[in-house]
Parts: C-alpha cells; structure tokens; sequence
C-alpha cells in the first residue's frame, strides 16, 4: 500500500504549534487512509541550521515512505528549497526566505521563541550554516507550489515568485507574513499534495 511521508517546517523563532502548522497537520491526519498511509512529522527545528537538517534528513532516511512532501513557512521555506532538491520531491512553500542568510543576517544575537518566551540564541556561525543550504535555483519548478502574499510585512513577495519561476504560484493581494487567512487556501495546499 502506498504511503506518504509529509515534513512540515515552521519559521525562525518558531514552533510547530504554530496556527498554520496545527492547521496544516490536523488537515493531513485526515486524510490519512488504511490505503494511502501518510505519516505527519513537524519537528521543533533548532537554532543551528545544520543541526536542524541533519535531525530532519536522518528522520526522513529512516522513514519508510513511497512518497515526501515537504511544507514550510518562511526560514522552513528556505530549508524546504534544500530538502526539495535534495529528495526531488513536492514542496509547498509559504511566504519563503528565499535568501535566508542575508534576510536573518541582523537578528544574530540573543531572542525569545515566540510561542514560548524562551531564550533562543541566535550566533553569527549559523548565517555560515545557512549559506551551506542555499539552492541558487531550483531544478523541476513543477515539484514546487508557492504562496505569497502581497502584503507580507518582513519579506519581499516578488522576490518569492522571481525565485520559484514556472512552478504553482497562487499570490494574494494583501495578507501578512503569517498568511492569517491560511484555511481559506489550505485545501489547494492539500489539492497540491495529493495529485
């Protein structure tokens, strides 16, 4: 039978009880079937980047799938485009850090998590870690559907669809960088994955 191993990638400073992640994984456990199993994994991601992929890459290595989708949203955008190219498989992108290292450049330093307060120590070392990752072009458009939203207010919405030339882009005039209106558009998210 076949089955279906869906990664799902928060932001940075983020969690996977984010709203879109909860959203997103609720949505996928349903469709879940005795004949087409899909095994759901939303990791908390890590401050290094690297540590970060080797924790999501060996999770995916040890997994006994026929197919991988692979979700992010923003700084998991970016780590998706890795992954992606790595695996060639489907990827969904939402209001993606297309150039990670230079978008995330000024926040080295200490932060807080935003679900949780905690402190997140963010060190100059990990922008390093972050252009070890960076896909200059993606391969197979057609693997790729993208979100943006106009109105996103921390990253540039054009040079999201500039990036991912040729591959399912749906834009929305307005919105924000969280994309607070998500379960309007999730069932394409879903539509995507499916086919």
């Amino acid at each position: 039978m076949p089955s279906t191993l869906v990664v799902y990638l928060h932001g940075f400073r983020s969690s996977p009880r984010s709203s879109k992640a909860i959203l997103t994984g609720d949505a996928i456990k349903a469709l879940s079937t005795l004949e087409n199993q899909i095994e759901w994994y939303c990791p908390q991601l890590l401050a290094s980047p690297k540590a970060s992929m080797d924790m999501v890459i060996q999770h995916i290595e040890a997994s006994t799938h026929d197919h991988l989708v692979v979700i992010g949203s923003s700084l998991g955008g970016y780590y998706t485009n890795y992954l992606a190219e790595k695996f060639g498989c489907k990827a969904v992108i939402l209001n993606p850090a297309v150039r990670a290292p230079k978008e995330l450049a000024p926040h080295v330093g200490m932060l807080t998590s935003y679900d949780t307060n905690e402190p997140y120590d963010f060190r100059p070392e990990y922008i390093d870690e972050l252009k070890a990752l960076q896909v200059e072009s993606i391969s197979n458009p057609s693997r790729y559907f993208l979100i943006a939203a106009k109105g996103d207010e921390l990253l540039d919405w054009q040079e999201m669809v500039d990036f991912y030339k040729g591959s399912e882009h749906l834009v929305l005039d307005g919105g924000d960088h969280g994309i607070s209106d998500y379960p309007v558009h999730l069932p394409k998210v879903l539509n995507f994955i499916s086919r």
